[in-house]
């Protein structure tokens, strides 16, 4: 359907150009990010035509409007139960497409402005959830390593835990990622279309060496084989991790369930390596780097959740000041509640500097 007075067409129209030549001509996103974005619209656009009771091939790029979206957003979590982070990345995709749409439809530019002004939700802050060393080394002696599937098993565990990679990271490894001269590491295709390089110990090296000759990915030709696959012989899913890291997560839990959080999952094991990277000291910003962040706002919460360090910090403040001859804190030496308040607008450094 086009409109003859401003040359508008139908959101097909629109939606073609911006998949084709705006996230993978322009952008140059990730194949993740394609599938994520079309997932989106799949559901927008069904909504839509439910919501207007119309055909999709019918709809109008009008139709695309503020009043639609919150109305899909709000569906999204009344009827399919998304969270707060799921709902913000469907929002995402939208704003992307909007600001596409102010180049290619500029008439509009007001439809476009009050999407674009659509508020993501703030998102509940979540526990980090990590195991201990203790516990990581329970969970990993459940493996039966008389098997080729067991080999395999610890042989992706070890290296899922050890490059605190992302499951979907490790999915799309191949032989051709692995560096065994030194320095020995391994090449990651993060998010964003990224790369990374995260080195690798002589212990996962000799592991992941054993586990290519076993298979036989050691051989010419077999250099972008998966490196970890079902039987048959396709990449192992991030389900199919998830799978296998459970099953002994719960043979651990059942010999010591003290040791053990009640779900855990590839993203907790991440999180656990982020953890004794910092407890043993490495320094953020190599954390950041390791664990492909963009922000180190988003590793500082692995500082802010461990309480370890946390306890430490404290007891050592304690231990420097024990004995010292340190006068008070202001609200010690003033336990009326009023007069306690009034002092806080009085300019005295010695308080403030309590």
């Amino acid at each position: 359907m086009k409109n003859n007075n401003l040359g508008i067409k139908t959101p097909a129209f629109y939606i073609g150009k911006f998949f084709a030549e705006y996230l993978q001509g322009e952008l140059r996103v990730s194949e993740h990010t394609i599938r994520s974005y079309k997932d989106t619209f799949v559901l927008l656009f069904g909504f839509l035509s439910k919501y207007k009771g119309e055909e999709v091939d019918r709809l109008t790029i009008e139709e695309f409007n503020r009043e639609t979206i919150v109305a899909f957003l709000d569906w999204l979590q009344r009827e399919r139960a998304y969270t707060e982070k799921s709902r913000n990345q469907r929002l995402c995709a939208i704003k992307t497409f909007v600001r596409f749409l102010k180049f290619t439809v500029p008439q509009k530019m007001d439809i476009w402005e009050s999407i674009s002004a659509i508020k993501s939700q703030k998102e509940p802050i979540k526990n980090i959830r990590y195991i201990s060393v203790e516990a990581l080394a329970l969970l990993l002696q459940q493996i039966d390593t008389s098997t080729l599937r067991g080999r395999r098993d610890l042989t992706m565990l070890t290296l899922l835990y050890k490059s605190a990679m992302r499951a979907n990271e490790l999915t799309q490894l191949t032989p051709a990622n692995i560096r065994s001269t030194s320095p020995t590491v391994v090449e990651v295709h993060g998010k964003g279309n990224k790369y990374r390089i995260i080195p690798i110990d002589d212990h996962m090296l000799d592991l992941l060496n054993q586990y290519m000759i076993d298979n036989g990915l050691n051989r010419y030709g077999k250099e972008h084989h998966p490196l970890f696959f079902n039987s048959r012989e396709e990449p192992l899913t991030t389900a199919g991790v998830s799978y296998v890291l459970n099953k002994y997560f719960a043979k651990a839990k059942s010999v010591n369930p003290s040791l053990f959080p009640a779900k855990f999952s590839p993203h907790s094991l991440r999180s656990t390596k982020a953890m004794h990277w910092l407890q043993a000291g490495v320094d953020l910003y190599y954390i950041k780097d390791l664990l492909g962040h963009s922000s180190v706002q988003t590793t500082e919460r692995y500082a802010r959740a461990d309480s370890k360090a946390k306890r430490t910090a404290l007891e050592q403040a304690y231990q420097q000041q024990k004995g010292d001859d340190i006068m008070p804190p202001i609200w010690h030496r003033q336990p009326k509640l009023l007069e306690l308040l009034v002092s806080f607008g009085k300019k005295n450094k010695d308080d403030y500097q309590k």
